[in-house]
């Protein structure tokens, strides 16, 4: 206020000084004369202009002066303002019935005289995250991704009984020469032990062999030293010469030749069968895959997908309960039988599980689930993990649901140990190393998954989950783009 009272009274000096200028220049026309009236007037207008420049500097500083320290009074106001605590809204009870509390004063708060403190709000714990056992976490992959419902297990388990029948039609008809037995439908997904569409339809066919007429060789006695096959070898040849039986055409050096018997199906298979017409009688897309050296069918229907493995067979010959599959085998045994173990480890497992109610077909499922879902583990197939399960099902006598997740992570140490010394034996034949055909690169690649799954097991679920999507069913696929055509075909 005072600074505006200043500016004011040297704006009335001004205009004072002005007035008497202005009037001595009026009365100097009559005093002095024109011309000296007009010098005397522009002399006092140039001091007049020198005057009222110097004068708006001085008001310009002190209106920048002032401006500042108003400037500087407003932020001392408004810290003020800041400092100066503000009560909060107290809550509303729960019920209207209900009186309000007298708030305590915050511990945290200076107390002023006269005054209680501002008003805090009590401090709700939030609740501590879910923390969920290995042992649940397990039972809940099983749950949520190996699930199959029951519908599609029964489509599923129809559909490979109906292509049977169509099989072993066309197999009489095209070689009626070749007394075939009659297919036989199972595996994984017959005896509950389904975990991954991976995870075949085993159609066994069996060959009829004259009895008296052929004989078993191990595998180890031939050329080949593999204790996993052996040779069916043609005997009584003095008495029934060769081309007696219809089976003498696969000979090679007198021994039944699978690799010519898996080559003639294969052809057979690719190109004699009319798959559109038993498509359309079905209700389903079946077709061959011949770019696999086996014998597999693919079947597709509009929410399913299923594989089936045609397994020509040698059984019970030579007095002896083998299962003998012509396999695609590489090398020396490319002409020997592969012997199977699949229906023996199926049976001694629900036989042990029936004696304690326990969880060893359970836990099988489980590491079928979790390695295929791993392009690591994938070389570790379902014969390896089954000899695992039935070494700890031997030894092991705690089998019920809770120690489950005890048994998976044993189950990781024996497979880790076996890594280690590259050795992992057969149940049934300990002679026969089933790490045997596995190259020292993938050895190393499974054993750093298994060790770093070992050390973190949930990491082997995440991955499972990553891999195999969150469809229950692992047998339910989404129908792809080009089933429609494929299928509208099989009707044309």
């Amino acid at each position: 206020m005072a600074e505006f009272s200043q500016k004011r009274g040297k704006r009335h000096d001004d205009a004072v000084l002005g007035s008497a200028v202005d009037f001595l220049l009026a009365n100097a026309r009559l005093v002095l004369g024109v011309g000296a009236a007009a010098v005397l007037g522009i002399a006092t207008l140039a001091v007049k202009r020198l005057i009222d420049k110097a004068t708006s500097l001085r008001d310009k500083e002190d209106d920048t002066k002032g401006n500042t320290i108003c400037l500087e009074n407003g932020w001392r106001e408004l810290s003020l303002l800041k400092a100066t605590p503000r009560p909060q809204p107290r809550p509303l009870p729960a019920a209207l019935s209900q009186p309000v509390s007298t708030l305590a004063p915050s511990p945290a708060a200076p107390e002023a005289p006269g005054d209680n403190g501002p008003w805090m709000p009590p401090h709700c714990s939030s609740p501590a995250p879910l923390c969920l056992t290995f042992q649940e976490k397990l039972l809940a992959f099983e749950r949520e991704h190996l699930a199959i419902p029951t519908v599609d297990v029964a489509v599923a388990q129809q559909l490979a009984c109906d292509i049977s029948l169509e099989l072993q039609a066309f197999l009489r008809n095209k070689f009626p020469e070749l007394p075939f037995g009659t297919p036989e439908p199972g595996g994984p997904l017959f005896d509950g032990l389904q975990a991954s569409a991976a995870d075949p339809v085993r159609l066994l066919v069996p060959l009829r062999l004259e009895p008296g007429l052929w004989g078993l060789v191990p595998g180890a006695d031939t050329v080949a030293r593999d204790a996993r096959c052996w040779a069916v070898r043609r005997t009584q040849l003095e008495f029934r010469p060769r081309g007696s039986s219809p089976w003498d055409r696969f000979l090679v050096g007198g021994y039944l030749c699978a690799q010519l018997l898996l080559e003639l199906l294969h052809k057979a298979l690719a190109t004699s069968v009319n798959w559109l017409a038993i498509s359309s009688l079905l209700g389903c897309l079946v077709r061959p895959n011949v770019i696999s050296e086996e014998l597999l069918l693919e079947v597709r229907q509009e929410h399913l997908n299923l594989t089936i493995a045609v397994l020509p067979a040698v059984v019970g010959a030579g007095n002896n309960d083998s299962v003998l599959l012509a396999w695609p085998l590489k090398g020396l045994a490319r002409n020997l039988w592969l012997q199977d173990f699949y229906q023996a480890e199926s049976t001694r497992l629900r036989a042990l599980d029936d004696q304690d109610a326990g969880s060893r077909q359970r836990l099988l499922r489980l590491l079928c689930g979790v390695c295929c879902c791993h392009p690591a583990l994938g070389r570790l197939g379902r014969d390896h993990l089954t000899q695992v399960v039935l070494h700890l099902g031997e030894e092991e006598v705690d089998w019920a649901e809770a120690a489950l997740g005890s048994r998976f992570l044993q189950a990781l140490e024996v497979l880790i140990d076996g890594v280690e010394r590259a050795s992992l034996l057969c149940h049934f034949n300990p002679s026969v190393n089933l790490f045997g055909s596995l190259h020292e690169e993938e050895i190393d690649s499974i054993g750093y998954v298994l060790y770093s799954g070992l050390q973190a097991p949930e990491w082997l679920l995440r991955g499972g989950v990553a891999s195999m999507g969150s469809d229950a069913g692992v047998l339910c696929a989404p129908p792809s783009q080009d089933f429609g055509e494929h299928f509208t075909l099989a009707f044309s």
